[in-house]
């Protein structure tokens, strides 16, 4: 019998699924709780294939009955599988009800994914899953972006006082670094305007251009000594 393996610290659904959980909601991308915080350092053992295996197989108590099917899985930052999404909401009778199950929670045994204990009232009484909002994600992206470029500004403010009262050498050296400069922070506040007024779920599509521009107005910055 395989065993999907895991350690997850300060998590009791081994045997929660006979105890009732605090009913807060489960979400993709932030910390995933049932009372306490959990620490995702799990490894997927060999021979599993997802789509063979895993992907909307149905799931079953040790009593034989169907609890629900696979849905989806979720990778934790050290590119291990962390939970199962179970889709029980046929299961518990309540409309649509995805839960997320720690991987050592469904067993292979003979070929049928099986959760031990499941039953209607403790799967009923497990949190909600539900898929994190990017919009935090963007959100700091783009606080990150403003802050670089603020500081191209300032730099550029700093660069004109000391043109200003250069000796004719070193002036035209700090113009040409005022014009780099320039040109840099220009290029990557017309990257970040057209992430801003893409549509919110798009703003992936310009992470790649906006990161590049800022980083060439930090580097124009660490290079103008002026």
């Amino acid at each position: 019998m395989f065993m999907l393996k895991t350690s997850i610290a300060g998590l009791s659904l081994v045997t929660a699924l006979g105890v009732a959980q605090p009913a807060l909601a489960q979400v993709a991308g932030a910390t995933t709780t049932m009372g306490v915080t959990v620490t995702e350092s799990t490894r997927f053992a060999m021979g599993w294939s997802v789509k063979k295996t895993l992907m909307g197989k149905p799931i079953y108590n040790d009593a034989g009955q169907r609890v629900g099917k696979v849905e989806d899985l979720i990778i934790s930052p050290d590119k291990s599988v962390s939970y199962v999404i179970v889709g029980a909401g046929g299961f518990v009778g309540i409309g649509r009800h995805d839960v997320a199950i720690p991987v050592t929670q469904i067993q292979d045994q003979s070929g049928k994914l099986v959760m031990a204990g499941a039953t209607k009232d403790t799967i009923k009484a497990l949190p909600a899953f539900d898929y994190a909002s990017d919009t935090t994600t963007r959100d700091g992206f783009v606080a990150n972006a403003e802050k670089d470029i603020a500081k191209g500004h300032a730099k550029l403010t700093d660069l004109e006082k000391k043109g200003a009262a250069a000796a004719t050498d070193a002036k035209v050296r700090i113009d040409a670094q005022i014009v780099t400069l320039q040109g840099d922070v220009k290029a990557a506040e017309g990257k970040l305007a057209e992430m801003k007024t893409a549509t919110a779920n798009r703003w992936k599509e310009f992470e790649a251009g906006v990161s590049a521009a800022t980083a060439r107005v930090r580097k124009s910055i660490q290079t103008a000594i002026g």
